[in-house]
């Protein structure tokens, strides 16, 4: 009995570790992306995917075991600053010892490069095989050196969530242009619309991660000052961190009405897409605004954690939109 506790213990220690629901959404996300994305917008110009579904899942395992690599070294090497930011969460050096975290780390780092390794030849471009070798180093380095520099961890996290997104259609290219080529040829800009839509889903994907690490840094100014990390609110104080985490939602907010503007140009003359427009509103912009009040009216540890919560809740809305988007355009 006591062994069979011991078991769950440790497995439930180890779904929390790697961000289980990180991952689901990751996963999600990719999916999205390929089936109510790229393939509605393809089969436009009548085209389809031509990425097998067996690569594909490989893609996606790729990046969903890197990144929980990615996770568990994090907190292999936050042990010290969690005790005092959020010692409740604390996991590695508890119910998962070091040893146990770091041999993880290495596991799910292998399973993930040999995968994305694997896809890369099978989509004939070699090449891409670099990603899957550099994302882990870029990783263990953001975990060791880079989050405790000037906005440098931040600008990492927010690249590196950025291209979930844009690996289905990174890896989809090659074939679409191996198999299209004639038609690429009289129409080269055929693709436009998919680089506009899953390149708009990247840089709202940027933007908002940004936003929600500078908030995370905010929310652990004690523990990072006490070890003495060079975070944005570290260097500039809490006050200035705000405004320039609230400026970068204005700036997400911008880019939003920007490109409705944009999609409304892609439509017939004189249409208008209300249910577009209504989502728009309800589900990001007002949570926007909302996140932008309830950030520089803030005063304590659980409000910035409210906000930085909500940012999940509204990247996931954005995300989701490619159910109704794709339904839209068909």
């Amino acid at each position: 009995m006591a062994q069979t506790t011991n078991s769950k213990s440790m497995t439930k220690s180890i779904l929390r570790i790697i961000r289980y629901r990180n991952l689901i959404i990751v996963a999600a996300t990719m999916y999205l992306m390929r089936f109510f994305i790229l393939q509605p917008l393809l089969q436009q110009k009548g085209m389809d995917l031509k990425l097998s579904e067996v690569n594909f899942l490989l893609l996606t395992l790729a990046t969903v075991f890197i990144t929980a690599a990615g996770y568990v070294i994090n907190d292999y090497f936050d042990t010290r600053t969690d005790l005092v930011n959020r010692p409740a969460t604390v996991i590695v050096g508890r119910t998962i010892s070091r040893r146990v975290a770091i041999s993880l780390h290495w596991l799910l780092n292998v399973i993930g490069v040999a995968f994305g390794v694997i896809v890369s030849f099978a989509v004939g471009k070699p090449i891409l095989s670099l990603v899957f070798v550099l994302i882990p180093g870029l990783l263990w380095f953001y975990s060791t050196t880079y989050k405790r520099q000037f906005l440098l961890g931040n600008i990492i996290v927010a690249i590196l969530t950025a291209m979930v997104p844009l690996m289905p259609l990174l890896f989809e290219l090659p074939m679409l242009y191996d198999t299209y080529w004639q038609t690429l040829i009289f129409s080269p800009f055929v693709f436009n619309n998919v680089i506009y839509w899953v390149g708009g889903y990247a840089v709202f994907a940027f933007w908002l991660t940004l936003f929600r690490e500078i908030v995370k840094d905010i929310e652990d100014f004690e523990g990072d000052s006490e070890y003495g990390r060079n975070t944005l609110p570290i260097a500039l104080g809490l006050n200035t961190s705000r405004i320039v985490a609230a400026a970068i939602l204005f700036v997400t907010i911008l880019l939003l009405a920007y490109s409705f503007g944009a999609y409304l140009n892609f439509l017939p003359s004189g249409q208008f897409d209300y249910f577009t427009f209504i989502y728009l509103i309800i589900a990001l912009i007002i949570p926007l605004f909302y996140m932008v009040v309830r950030l520089l009216t803030a005063d304590c540890k659980a409000h910035y954690h409210t906000v930085s919560t909500l940012s999940k809740w509204v990247m996931l809305f954005g995300i989701l939109y490619a159910i109704p988007f794709a339904l839209l355009i068909r």
